[in-house]
């Protein structure tokens, strides 16, 4: 009864929050938990009307504090967990996400970018969260995180952020903006059967059960019910779960916890080149991604009148970066100029500058003013400013 819920294969017209609480629900997503902030207020209002249909639960909290706690205790409990909000909302999760990286609980947090810092310009985009997405939590971690540049893509990549969240065992975050959750796209889903969905694996020797086993990458998950002896603790802890303060725990089990994305850093990461044929040198790579992108390819058009060769890397995952590939591209295409543009004033761009560290290449930066989005002319005329 459950999948007859969910939303039929074909062509739909929807904002991108929409989409993302449609793939929420067909990825498995049964339990939402979240306070109501622009420009996310809609995706979560959807998750309210449509979970209940699946036999999913929906919780408004007092606030984004017990918003993501909640999240991970559906989550601790055997349920696929999500929850939305935007930059001020991500600030008080941090504290969260952390203790769900050490319980190694999967997750999806969703933020809808808006102007900041503070409350900002609640209802106008930016990209001004990407280092918060990437560094937000304390101590050593690693986290995935996803940048849709539209209403398609936030449908494909919220289900690529489930199944990550499942095989790996942690918080994932999608970045998306105010003009990607509230702009409205076309959307193609699939035969249900095409869609790989992937649930956590599952321990089945109740006898011994450790549920933070050292030599296994990503250790099998406790089904609540089933008899399994489980501890968890956001403290530094040993196999079975128990705090210790020790010098090889501490190293096997932070090692660890690094390792479940680096040691998985080639299939994560995700990109695109654009145009893709009909160019084999280009003297210059403009990085970009989020809705910012869209803007850069209608603009690379404008540059190839000024005679100007021009190809996009748009990094559909922020994190793992695709640094390598990066490179590799600058030097494919014989790239002599990189070109940063972003909705904020230079974030992504330090990790672009660390990349080219291997692939000397002088590189620029064009910030757009948050909030403000430029025409293709508008921008394609800041570009060829600050090329000359």
């Amino acid at each position: 009864m459950e999948r007859e819920k969910l939303l039929k294969p074909g062509t739909y017209f929807m904002t991108g929050n929409t989409a993302v609480a449609e793939a929420a629900l067909i990825a498995g997503c049964r339990f939402f938990a979240g306070y109501p902030i622009t420009p996310s207020s809609d995706l979560m209002e959807h998750m309210a009307r449509r979970l209940p249909q699946v036999g999913g639960i929906f919780i408004q909290g007092e606030d984004e504090v017990a918003a993501i706690n909640m999240v991970l205790g559906a989550s601790a409990a055997g349920l696929k967990a999500m929850t939305a909000t935007s930059g001020p909302g991500l600030s008080l999760m941090e504290e969260a996400l952390g203790l769900g990286f050490m319980l190694e609980l999967p997750a999806v947090v969703v933020d809808v970018q808006r102007v900041g810092p503070a409350t900002g310009i609640p209802t106008l985009g930016a990209q001004g969260d990407v280092m918060q997405a990437i560094w937000g939590s304390h101590g050593d971690r690693e986290v995935v995180v996803y940048a849709p540049s539209n209403v398609q893509e936030a449908f494909d990549l919220t289900i690529d952020a489930f199944n990550t969240a499942e095989e790996l065992r942690l918080p994932v975050i999608i970045l998306l903006d105010e003009l990607i959750g509230h702009g409205y796209g076309r959307l193609r889903v699939p035969n249900l059967d095409e869609i790989r969905i992937v649930d956590r694996k599952k321990a089945d020797i109740v006898e011994g059960y450790m549920p933070f086993k050292t030599h296994v990458l990503v250790p099998p998950f406790a089904e609540p019910g089933k008899g399994f002896r489980l501890h968890m603790t956001g403290l530094v802890h040993d196999e079975r779960g128990y705090p210790v303060i020790d010098r090889d725990a501490t190293e096997r089990l932070l090692t660890r916890l690094l390792l479940k994305v680096r040691a998985n850093r080639d299939r994560l990461v995700s990109y695109e080149v654009y145009p893709c044929d009909g160019i084999d040198k280009a003297e210059v790579m403009i990085v970009a991604y989020g809705s910012i992108a869209n803007i850069v390819k209608c603009a690379l058009k404008r540059l190839k009148a000024h005679g100007i060769k021009a190809i996009l890397f748009r990094p559909k995952v922020l994190w793992p970066m695709p640094d390598v590939e990066l490179c590799k591209s600058v030097e494919s295409y014989g790239v002599e100029n990189v070109l940063v543009v972003e909705m904020n004033y230079g974030q992504y761009l330090y990790l672009v500058r660390a990349a080219l560290l291997h692939c000397p290449t002088p590189y620029r930066f064009v910030s757009i003013t948050p909030g403000f989005y430029p025409s293709p002319k508008e921008l394609s005329e800041r570009i060829l400013r600050v090329l000359s």
